[in-house]
C-alpha cells in the first residue's frame, strides 16, 4: 500500500510523485492501493499526483484505487470530474 503524506500541495507534488512512483514500481500485486487517510492539507495538486499514479499503474497493467479519501478531497475530485477514476473506497 502506498501512503500519502499529511501535506500535499503544489510545493510537495513533484517530490511526492517521485516517491510514490518508486513505490509503484516495487508493487507486485495486480491492484495498487493508495492510502490517503493521513492527508490533511492539500490542493488540486493532490488529485494530479493520484491521477499520475493511476496512469503508471494502468501502463503496467495494474488497477489503482484510493483508500481513506477525505470528504473534502472526494468533493474536489467530483468537482473536477475525476472521482470515478480514483476507485475510492473507505
Amino acid at each position: 500500500m502506498l501512503v500519502l503524506p499529511s501535506v500535499l500541495t503544489l510545493n510537495q507534488a513533484t517530490a511526492c510523485l517521485a516517491m510514490l512512483e518508486q513505490g509503484l514500481r516495487a508493487q507486485t500485486q495486480a491492484e495498487v492501493v493508495a492510502d490517503a487517510s493521513a492527508l490533511q492539507q492539500f490542493d488540486s495538486s493532490a488529485l494530479a499526483v493520484l491521477l499520475a499514479c493511476r496512469r503508471v499503474c494502468l501502463a503496467d497493467g495494474k488497477t489503482f484505487r484510493v483508500h481513506g479519501l477525505s470528504p473534502r478531497l472526494a468533493q474536489l475530485a467530483g468537482l473536477y470530474g475525476v472521482a470515478g477514476l480514483l476507485g475510492a473506497s473507505d
